[in-house]
């Protein structure tokens, strides 16, 4: 069993690298972006490139189509029942040490810690199915964003407003990333939480047991 455990951990740590690396080389090659870039650019620009006048409306349905399909791969991957279950052993494993330790029962600590590498094995078999969906999300993602930063490289300047300032740039660095990349991110926790738990509810709900139960009886 530790054999094998030590195998899945062993071939998802090759295939991060792998990824990791191929990212590394197509970002690091402006030539490889360009035709990545230009060749996304044929279909992304006619939908959502709006000529250019609305960058950050781009910016959003560039990060939406990107979050979905992050969302959705990482959904179909994840066995959600077991990360559930596995959640729930493991907050009641933490509730039932700590009260041990406030009575400082240490018979019932050392049990108990005894059982804590089968909790950690819980937890880590519920979540070995999260490094699968990588390869989908640089097949899909990295071109996309790839295209993204093409196109916002095109445009000279644009202006925004936040509730604490009438005028910000896009380009201008806030912090200490650009500000288009922290809208991104501040807009990617929000819609990537929504649709998350929508996938969610729907793979739980009873429409979508009885499909599933349907196309089994077919």
């Amino acid at each position: 069993m530790n054999e094998n455990k030590a195998q899945t951990a062993g071939s998802q740590l090759l295939l991060f690298m792998i990824i990791m690396f191929i990212m590394i080389f197509v970002f690091g090659d402006p030539s490889i972006r360009y035709l990545i870039a230009s060749s996304l650019n044929t279909v992304l620009y006619p939908v959502i490139g709006f000529d250019g006048k609305y960058p950050i409306l781009t910016l959003l349905l560039a990060g939406s189509i990107m979050i979905f399909l992050s969302s959705f791969f990482t959904h179909i991957f994840t066995d959600w029942k077991a990360v559930g279950r596995a959640q729930e052993i493991s907050r009641a494993f933490q509730k039932e040490l700590s009260e041990a330790r406030k009575k400082g029962d240490t018979a019932k600590i050392n049990k108990l810690m005894k059982l804590q590498p089968q909790i950690m094995k819980i937890t880590t078999q519920s979540q070995s199915g999260m490094m699968k969906p990588m390869l989908f999300l640089f097949i899909f993602i990295v071109p996309i964003f790839t295209w993204l930063l093409s196109f916002l490289s095109t445009l000279q300047y644009y202006l925004f407003t936040v509730p604490w300032a009438a005028k910000v740039s896009l380009y201008d660095r806030s912090l200490l990333f650009s500000n288009w990349i922290v809208l991104y991110f501040v807009f990617s926790l929000v819609i990537g939480q929504i649709i998350r738990q929508g996938l969610k509810w729907v793979s739980w709900s009873q429409w979508w047991q009885n499909i599933k139960t349907r196309k089994t009886n077919a």
